[in-house]
């Protein structure tokens, strides 16, 4: 692949991620209503929403950015672990086929993120 593929694939994917996980932090910390319908069913206390919330959006942050590139693998292990512990709630509590879905769709879009970050990352080196 050409590295000026690699690089505008990376940017893209890289924004979109960032702008949705962002949003959907941003959600949690405004404890938007179906937010916490969502954590009542899952079992979950409301104010975890914020919590969660709040490391979204410094997760996102962490990712945009391209210089502190330890925080960056911690938000990526952040994001796998909001996405794997997302999936195995709606499977513990019996949520039917279409909403464990999306948990693995953003699990799999954070991988190819974190792909085309290393291309992108050695791209530079070389």
């Amino acid at each position: 692949m050409q590295p000026k593929a690699v690089r505008i694939i990376y940017w893209v994917l890289t924004i979109l991620f960032v702008l949705f996980m962002a949003m959907d932090g941003g959600a949690g910390i405004a404890r938007e209503k179906t937010g916490q319908d969502v954590m009542k069913h899952l079992g979950y206390p409301v104010y975890v929403m914020i919590i969660t919330g709040i490391f979204k959006v410094l997760g996102a942050i962490a990712i945009a950015q391209n210089s502190l590139k330890t925080i960056k693998e911690w938000a990526f292990a952040g994001f796998f672990i909001n996405f794997v512990g997302a999936f195995a709630s709606r499977a513990f509590v019996g949520d039917e086929l279409s909403l464990l879905i999306l948990p693995l769709v953003m699990l799999s879009v954070m991988f190819v993120v974190y792909y085309f970050w290393k291309r992108y990352e050695s791209l530079k080196t070389t």
